[in-house]
């Protein structure tokens, strides 16, 4: 009875953690969400974004740092009217990724 007590808990165990580890961050290691990579020129839209951003002080799922120029690393952002690379949202509810804006070390938890 303890052994199979033991392996049912191994078992649910394996699965939280499985499960905990593909809920941690809808970013991909190489700093991609759905296709989009996230650095480059980003404009701010109220409506119909390609990406719902939620900004956070601790666990977030990109560290954000904003440039003037040459946004060419992952969580590089620089803000335009025009020409923009992607758009985003900023929600309270919902997001599809969190942010932290950053001064240094811009990237993927």
């Amino acid at each position: 009875m303890a052994k199979r007590l033991t392996a049912v808990f191994m078992a649910l165990l394996i699965v939280a953690i499985t499960a905990t580890t593909m809920a941690a961050s809808a970013i991909n290691k190489d700093g991609y969400y759905k296709g989009i990579k996230l650095c480059g020129k980003v404009k701010v839209v109220d409506h119909f974004p390609d990406i719902k951003v939620k900004i956070v002080d601790s666990f977030p799922d990109l560290r954000v740092k904003t440039v003037e120029h040459f946004p060419n690393h992952i969580g590089e952002w620089q803000f335009v009217e025009y020409g923009e690379d992607f758009t985003v949202q900023f929600v309270e509810s919902f997001p599809d990724i969190k942010i932290k804006y950053v001064n240094s070390f811009p990237g993927v938890e």
